[in-house]
């Protein structure tokens, strides 16, 4: 008989063990991750009265697919329209937090004499906050509708994408084995180049592709053409000097802007789930108690590093985005752990071969401390700031709280020069790139294949000439939109009529994107020629203003730019028309208390069936229902005869203490579960009526057999083989055979009637 490869010998211990913690953990209400940590220190060599894992480097290449299928799940919960909208206080927030703790990490890293890689990577490690861990401990602890909250989901989000930009930095400065400026600015400007092209590509034809094979994807194929279109990515990505991981964050932001990212997201949970359990209880094999006990003094003083620099440090970043002292220190105490994130980054380390064996186990140590100590640190908040409020003056108190609610209050509308120069500049920078990807195409492939179809080096030239022109003519349409984007929008007649002043600089910036279009044309005319510099300015002038006078350009580049939002917006479309994007005036309430929130009916909810006039849903929590969301259906602006039912999703207006309160009612307002459950049996039984009994002479209607016993006549019998209906003003009589269907107790209270 074969036995079995040791690679699922591996795998069956590894679920086996993990199922079985992970349902303690969850029978103690803990987080899963730390139940996938433990059950992979059961199953290392750390543990000798355990089986153990035979082969880790075939485990090792399944929990690096798990990364990839992970940052692929977090990129399709990713928006780059999302992220647009939040503003600039979530972005002053996590770059000061992440720069704080990183700096932070670094230093506690340094004053334990450690290698100078090792503190690096350290820093970034504490820098990284648990999104999981954070919305469980909000979610347990009633708090998810809060407005900080909501400020901290949002910081969380931001957070995720800096560490995927931090991971591929470390990786760079790692390879260069010393952390230099100008190898960062390099990784930076790369990172932004190749984020660009692939995101606006993949905009451009992915939706398209899922469009035309919409009719033929069932949830099979379509979770294969997503995981499939998740692993180009990350080869393209590792084959331009990234890793993998990021070329599936990549994937997943890409297609998180598609019709179809819910139904993927549905279909992935369970691969991300099956791999992302892997990954966890490698982390957890890598735990050496020896190790624990010679870091015992690092790991202490790392969790209090974590608690007390995100209170204090993270209070602080919260307040310079603008908020009061009290939301910035419940934002703040909220994050004072590492979750996920650390791990990714101690393995990609640990891959790279930069970091010492030891902080591997140090850092799940402290993760696991941080995690335990979440749900106190979030209760302790209030208490903290009741404190301080008591210890200090008034006048310091609001102070701290004019410091946070400055920049919240104040709506800060850009002006038309700023408005019309940040359009500018981001249409320049995103044509540019194409313009940029497209000629380096043509150059290492198109360029070499007609070389080899012509031969004759004497014909060298007219290779050239149609590698050249070929080029441009792709080219052209970014070109062209490059050069006339926004010449004759609102904001240039408006700053035009407005000042005489005005003009120059309008002029200037339509001459500076005719150099950026006509540099391009030069580039190309002098790698592939050897003509004068001024002849090769004339062609590249001449070139532009074909392009800009040429009618089917302008519509080929407008029909593009104009698919491009289509695409980009598409499932916002799709939300709307179904009734699941929340309206727009939720950031535009004026008083800053109040916000929206939605929550879900119960399908044991007691406030099913009824009105919302019979529930006072105002008077008793002070808080307006906006809408129903029931199935694709949106109520808007109820009416007190609304109906509520089960599943229905209820979106509401308050403030925090409202929308609390009503969150607790909605939850609690059950109906409990029936302790005699078997007793809800339905059967069905033969009643012979005889001369005594009290039907006779009665109709059914009036027989009190559903109202007074609950039980219901399904039918008379009529010979021996027929059962038929019985109409409901048929009288009764003796000798009838009638079937009653209900519950056996009022079964045998109707037949002793």
């Amino acid at each position: 008989m074969s036995e079995l490869p040791s690679l699922i010998n591996d795998l069956a211990l590894i679920l086996v063990v993990a199922g079985v913690v992970t349902l303690v953990f969850k029978k103690l209400n803990q987080p899963l991750v730390l139940g996938y940590l433990v059950a992979g220190y059961l199953v290392s060599p750390h543990m000798p009265y355990t089986m153990s894992v035979v082969d880790e480097a075939n485990i090792q290449i399944w929990a690096d697919i798990g990364v990839m299928f992970l940052l692929f799940s977090l990129g399709l919960d990713f928006s780059f329209k999302k992220i647009l909208k939040m503003g600039m206080s979530p972005i002053i927030a996590v770059t000061t937090i992440i720069f704080s703790m990183m700096t932070l990490g670094i230093c506690v890293g340094h004053a334990f004499g450690w290698a100078s890689m090792d503190c690096i990577f350290l820093g970034g490690m504490l820098a990284m906050s648990s999104t999981t861990i954070i919305y469980k401990a909000f979610d347990e602890l009633g708090l998810r509708q809060q407005r900080f909250a909501s400020l901290v989901m949002s910081v969380l989000i931001l957070e995720d994408i800096l560490a995927i930009v931090m991971m591929v930095m470390l990786s760079a400065i790692a390879v260069g084995n010393s952390p230099n400026s100008g190898q960062m600015i390099n990784s930076i400007l790369k990172i932004g180049f190749f984020l660009v092209l692939w995101f606006v590509v993949g905009i451009f034809l992915i939706p398209i592709f899922l469009r035309k094979c919409r009719n033929l994807m069932n949830n099979e194929t379509l979770l294969i053409v997503a995981l499939g279109l998740c692993c180009l990515m990350a080869v393209i990505s590792t084959k331009v000097g990234f890793s993998s991981a990021f070329g599936a964050f990549v994937m997943g932001s890409i297609l998180a802007e598609t019709i179809e990212a819910d139904k993927i997201i549905r279909l992935v949970e369970p691969v991300k789930n099956l791999f992302g359990a892997i990954f966890f209880v490698s982390v957890g094999m890598l735990v050496d108690p020896n190790i624990l006990i010679d870091y015992a003094l690092p790991i202490i003083l790392l969790v209090i590093t974590i608690i007390l620099g995100q209170c204090l440090l993270g209070t602080c970043g919260f307040m310079l985005s603008g908020q009061t002292l009290k939301t910035a220190m419940r934002c703040g105490f909220s994050m004072a752990q590492i979750g996920e994130f650390a791990f990714i980054i101690a393995s990609l380390g640990l891959s790279l071969g930069v970091i010492s064996d030891f902080l591997y186990p140090v850092v799940v140590t402290v993760s696991v401390i941080t995690t335990f100590l979440t749900p106190y640190m979030i209760k302790a908040a209030e208490p903290c700031y009741e404190t301080i409020e008591k210890k200090l003056s008034k006048k310091w108190i609001r102070r701290l709280d004019h410091l946070g609610g400055t920049r919240e209050s104040t709506v800060h509308e850009l002006n038309e020069w700023k408005s019309l120069f940040r359009q500018l500049a981001i249409f320049t920078v995103i044509y540019s790139i194409l313009s940029a990807s497209v000629i380096t195409l043509m150059f290492t492939m198109f360029l070499p294949m007609m070389q080899r179809l012509i031969p004759n080096e004497n014909l060298s030239w007219l290779v050239n000439a149609i590698t050249g022109l070929v080029t441009v003519a792709l080219i052209s349409p970014f070109l062209r939109a490059m050069v006339m984007k926004k010449n004759k929008s609102p904001e240039v007649r408006s700053l035009w009529t407005q000042n005489r002043m005005n003009r120059l600089p309008i002029i200037f910036s339509i001459l500076v994107r005719v150099a950026i279009a006509g540099a391009f044309i030069f580039y190309i005319c002098n790698y592939l020629t050897r003509f004068t510099n001024a002849l090769m300015i004339t062609i590249a002038l001449l070139a532009i203003v074909a392009m800009v006078m040429s009618r089917s350009l302008k519509k080929q580049s407008i029909a593009l730019e104009r698919k491009f939002i289509q695409n980009l917006h598409s499932r916002d479309i799709e939300a709307q028309v179904h009734g699941r994007k929340k309206p727009l005036f939720e950031g535009r309430l004026l008083d800053r208390d109040i916000h929206i929130s939605e929550f879900d009916v119960p399908e044991n909810s007691t406030w099913a069936g009824k009105k919302l006039s019979q529930l006072q849903i105002g008077s008793r929590f002070g808080v307006h229902v906006s809408s129903i969301q029931r199935g694709v259906q949106r109520l808007n602006i109820p009416t007190g005869h609304t109906v509520i039912f089960p599943g229905d999703r209820i979106q509401a207006i308050g403030n925090d203490d409202q929308l609390h309160q009503f969150g607790v009612a909605i939850r609690t307002e059950q109906f409990s579960e029936d302790p005699e459950i078997e007793k809800r049996e339905m059967h069905l039984r033969k009643m012979i009526l005889h001369g005594n009994s009290e039907f006779i002479g009665k109709t059914l209607k009036n027989s009190g057999i559903r109202d007074k016993y609950n039980c219901m006549v399904v039918g008379v019998e009529e010979g021996q083989e027929n059962l038929t209906m019985i109409d409901a003003d048929r009288q009764f009589m003796a000798g009838d055979n009638i079937w009653v269907v209900g519950e056996e107790e009022h079964l045998r209270n109707l037949l002793n009637a």
